[in-house]
């Protein structure tokens, strides 16, 4: 049963049989979201734009990394 709140099909249609989020809520923020969208990309209509948003997700986290190290001295 499809429920599109609580358990959306893109969301656990995933040939492991795991539910993105026992994954990423183990994360932070930006990581976990780029996962998430590098996982159901090809559970959606449109690969490539979920794709763009995993890298847009992850040039935020390496920004965020960068600045901390230069805050810090490394």
């Amino acid at each position: 049963m499809n429920d599109p709140v609580n358990q959306p099909k893109h969301y656990t249609d995933h040939p492991s049989g795991i539910e993105c989020i026992q994954i990423t809520e183990h994360m932070g923020f930006n990581l976990g979201n780029a996962i998430k969208y590098i996982w159901r990309c090809d559970l959606k209509k449109d690969a490539i734009e979920d794709l763009k948003k995993a890298v847009w997700y992850i040039e935020r986290e390496i920004t965020k990394r960068i600045n901390h190290e230069m805050e810090c001295g490394k």
